[in-house]
């Protein structure tokens, strides 16, 4: 039974950490709230929210990260930062995610970040830009290998100080080095157990606490295999060119990745199809079966959403594709499907090369669809399109989907553009989303570096990347207001709330990614002594923070 808005509001106070208080994961995933219908607030609740005044920015170029009136930030840690005597913190962080070590104490836990790719121009010291083109040695891709992947390093605030617990145990780096098993009962391309993992863009987390991250586009390093109409295979170069040292296939790599926060232990789930996964999403149903929402990260490609068959796995079950059109979810079912057993050889074959089949099943194309939230008022899924510029589409939009009767295993659904990117709403291509505890709707821009601040280009008006807030209640509901502004060439990336709701994790990844000379780059943030931009996690803080997060108790 669903509940009512007192009930709700009631029921995150128990889930939490103390009154009216709850982990992000139970928001951003819906694992333990049942969504229902928003209830708009009374007038004199209303009045409540007239000191929650707004002072959004103004779109910027500067070389800094701007923070909106009421906001302060704090370094956690960046690129090349000491977690251990042996490891270091890796470059470009995507997805962020913390878990407290002890529920009771929300200022104490493991903060998972991915490392989406390596810049061998400040990781390894190699000129991809110098004309001739510079020989590249096996060194210097070790280097690059290394830094991408995942940290997991313990954080505590004290006197509302972040700060890393040096040598914690629990501080440790998964690689594009580390081994990593299968979830899945046939070998892929002859291994069970693949080397590292790659291309690490968002992610997720489950009911059980552990990290999801993503492999997006992992055709950047070691290639991929395309069949043309007679189904013969060719392999594809790399941009980084990592194949050229490491003969590893293609096919390893493009799936959902789960860590262990504990112990670092790793596999990759091959029932979540191949592809360029920007997130994984989980929910998880009464009967404590799960669904995993995940979208392609590139134009004319598709959302899917994998069904469980058995309580807490992502093994079992089906992976369907999205027609949103008609509003059907297609299964990718060999066994039932007439037209992959004509293409595929099994359900591994139809798993590997997703993308093929979800294209012979009949499913729309979108315009790169990235992250995927559950609004946890409502249960309406909420998907970034990000652009797709071949079709004239620059500025993207967010694509609402809501389940037949509410229901996330249906097997139809209704699709719809919430809001959509441009100079009307004041923002585009958006990325990364995040409800915070009152189901205010944070989003971060993914803008290309080599298209902002530039004249002529459609994207000039809106200056650097950004995160947005979409108030849900007062009267800016529904307004998408500037709350901080990226360094040059940065995006901002991987929002998170801390489970108390005082603190937002942010990753501020590629500043000064267009620097072509060290001596001059682009950006300098964040302004150390040697000058050199470095990707880093940093946690907001402050008044607006806390009172955003406070919503939830207004008394209804």
């Amino acid at each position: 039974m669903p509940y009512n808005r007192r009930e709700f509001i009631s029921f995150l106070g128990k889930a939490g950490l103390g009154a009216l208080t709850i982990p992000p994961f139970l928001i951003s995933c819906g694992n333990t709230a049942t969504p229902t219908s928003d209830k708009k607030l009374s007038d004199e609740q209303l009045k409540k929210l007239k000191d929650l005044v707004f002072e959004g920015l103004s779109p910027s170029n500067q070389d800094d990260l701007l923070l909106a009136k009421g906001l302060d930030y704090q370094m956690v840690i960046k690129w090349g930062d000491k977690i251990s005597d042996k490891d270091t913190f890796g470059f470009n962080p995507d997805f962020t995610c913390f878990i407290p070590l002890d529920e009771r104490n929300p200022k104490d836990g493991l903060l998972w970040v991915n490392h989406e790719y390596a810049n061998p121009f400040f990781v390894a010291d190699f000129n991809n830009h110098a004309n001739p083109p510079e020989k590249r040695t096996k060194e210097q891709v070790d280097k690059e290998i290394y830094n991408v992947g995942g940290s997991i390093v313990r954080i505590k605030e004290e006197h509302g100080v972040w700060k890393v617990v040096n040598n914690d145990p629990h501080n440790r780096r998964i690689t594009g080095h580390t081994p990593i098993p299968l979830n899945w009962d046939a070998p892929i391309e002859g291994k069970s157990e693949i080397i590292g993992t790659n291309s690490n863009c968002s992610g997720g987390i489950t009911p059980w606490n552990t990290f999801l991250t993503c492999e997006e586009n992992y055709q950047d390093v070691f290639g991929d295999t395309l069949y043309d109409e007679n189904n013969a295979a060719t392999r594809t170069p790399s941009i980084w060119g990592w194949e050229q040292f490491y003969d590893y296939p293609p096919e390893h790599y493009g799936w959902v990745v789960e860590v262990n926060p504990k112990d670092g232990k790793a596999q990759k789930h091959i029932a979540l199809g191949r592809f360029a996964h920007e997130c994984c999403t989980l929910y998880e149903l009464e009967d404590k079966r799960v669904v995993a929402y995940s979208g392609d990260d590139k134009k004319d490609e598709h959302l899917y959403k994998f069904i469980s068959s058995k309580p807490g796995s992502l093994k079992e079950g089906t992976l369907y594709v999205a027609d949103t059109i008609n509003g059907k979810w297609l299964a990718l079912d060999w066994e039932n499907e007439p037209v992959l057993k004509n293409k595929f050889k099994d359900q591994t074959e139809v798993l590997v090369r997703a993308r093929e089949a979800a294209k012979l099943l009949g499913a729309t194309p979108l315009n790169r669809p990235e992250d995927i939230e559950i609004d946890p008022i409502t249960g309406n899924i909420f998907v970034t399109l990000t652009n797709n510029k071949p079709k004239g589409d620059y500025h993207g939009s967010i694509l609402k989907v809501e389940e037949t009767e509410g229901k996330f295993d249906a097997l139809t659904f209704k699709a719809s553009t919430y809001l959509a990117g441009g100079k009307k709403n004041g923002f585009s291509c958006p990325d990364n989303l995040a409800f915070d505890l009152s189901g205010n709707l944070w989003m971060t821009s993914d803008m290309s570096g080599d298209a902002m601040n530039r004249k002529g280009k459609p994207y000039m008006p809106f200056k650097n990347n950004s995160l947005f807030v979409i108030p849900r209640y007062g009267k800016d509901a529904g307004k998408v207001i500037r709350m901080a502004s990226a360094p040059r060439d940065a995006e901002l990336t991987g929002p998170w709330f801390s489970p108390d709701g005082k603190t937002l994790f942010l990753s501020v990844q590629h500043p000064g990614e267009q620097t072509t000379d060290k001596n001059n780059p682009t950006s300098k943030w964040p302004f150390d002594k040697d000058g050199i931009p470095k990707p880093a996690v940093v946690a907001i803080t402050g008044d607006l923070i806390e009172k955003l997060n406070n919503l939830n108790q207004i008394e209804v």
